[in-house]
């Protein structure tokens, strides 16, 4: 099993900066795509920002310029950095991580989710 542990949220005024921290422990083989995700109330789960193995990001256009999103392999970590935070931003986060076990499956595995909250 593969366990995806979030941290770094909270509260902040708008124009303010949070980085999010993912950190992916456990039966890891290796790990193919990271991601965040972001689902407000009442709405669906949507992408914020993915980063594949080699490095290649990609980004929401609610997000471009404002969100960079990074990974260190060595730690199996992803990271979100939030610059310049705006009050639609607030919502709950979740990591996610395309990861393969010792016994080559790959799956997808979810993180608890953290909160971040932008005040105007």
């Amino acid at each position: 099993q593969v366990q995806l542990v979030e941290s770094g949220g909270g509260l902040v005024q708008a124009g303010g900066s949070l980085r999010l921290s993912c950190a992916a422990s456990g039966n890891i083989f290796s790990i193919n795509d990271m991601a965040w995700y972001c689902q407000a109330p009442g709405k669906q789960r949507e992408l914020v920002a993915v980063i594949t193995r080699g490095g290649r990001t990609n980004y929401a256009d609610s997000v471009k310029g404002r969100f960079t999103i990074s990974r260190e392999h060595a730690k199996n970590t992803v990271y979100l950095q939030m610059n310049s935070l705006k009050p639609e931003d607030t919502a709950v986060y979740y990591c996610n991580a395309n990861a393969v076990t010792y016994d080559l499956s790959a799956n997808d595995y979810w993180g608890q989710g953290t909160q971040v909250t932008v005040s105007s």
